[in-house]
């Protein structure tokens, strides 16, 4: 059984349709015994931290999900679900996620609030551009390392984001690949049978169903 985590703050419906596209079919759950039972485990979400994890905590999903990656079930988070797998976040107050892997939640980090960015249509680079938070729309995908999770996915792709908050992990060895927005992010993410993904594969079209595909063959 391929579970998806319905948790009260979830994507459910997107992100179900992209798995009918690729053939799939996927199992909303919402109980810990139904979780116990899945093969694979894809945690949704939009929204706020803290609200993602009270949601799992008032299903009692949280230890159970801890119990299932322990044991070697493959999990991969999405947007907010991604989040969610790292020790802690700092939106709305110091949260603690499900500690999955290494690693802060913080609002993206403006390095350089006056990026200079090429404009489509040959504009003059001098032009100045205010980058807005949140960060909204297609980006590139850098990849920093091989995965299974990226198999046949070209560095330089593009992804479809919709996000005020990020992970940059101390422990570079969890990232796949990076996104820059007035600095690098990590974008994708993997450990063992753990990997994640701050965009929306379900709105990334080929790019997206592709990492959809290979999360299936991990």
């Amino acid at each position: 059984m391929i579970a998806l985590i319905d948790y009260g703050i979830s994507n459910l419906r997107s992100v179900q349709k992209a798995f009918a596209h690729l053939g799939v079919e996927v199992t909303l759950i919402d109980a810990p015994d139904q979780l116990a039972q899945a093969d694979r485990l894809i945690l949704p979400g939009v929204g706020a931290f803290r609200a993602g994890m009270d949601g799992l905590r008032s299903r009692g999903l949280i230890e159970p999900i801890r119990s299932a990656v322990a044991k070697g079930t493959p999990l991969i988070g999405i947007c907010l679900g991604m989040q969610l797998l790292f020790e802690s976040s700092d939106e709305l107050g110091d949260t603690v996620g499900l500690g999955l892997l290494p690693g802060h939640v913080t609002r993206i980090k403006m390095q350089d609030a006056s990026s200079r960015m090429q404009e489509i249509d040959h504009a003059p680079r001098t032009t100045q551009h205010v980058l807005k938070i949140p960060h909204m729309g297609w980006n590139q995908l850098d990849l920093v390392r091989e995965h299974r999770l990226v198999t046949d996915i070209e560095s330089g792709a593009y992804a479809y984001f919709v996000h005020s908050y990020a992970v940059y992990p101390e422990q570079r060895d969890i990232v796949i690949a990076t996104t820059e927005y007035g600095g690098p992010f990590a974008s994708i993410v993997g450990r063992g049978n753990i990997c994640g993904l701050q965009f929306h594969p379900e709105k990334s079209q080929a790019v997206g169903l592709k990492l959809l595909e290979n999360f299936l063959t991990l």
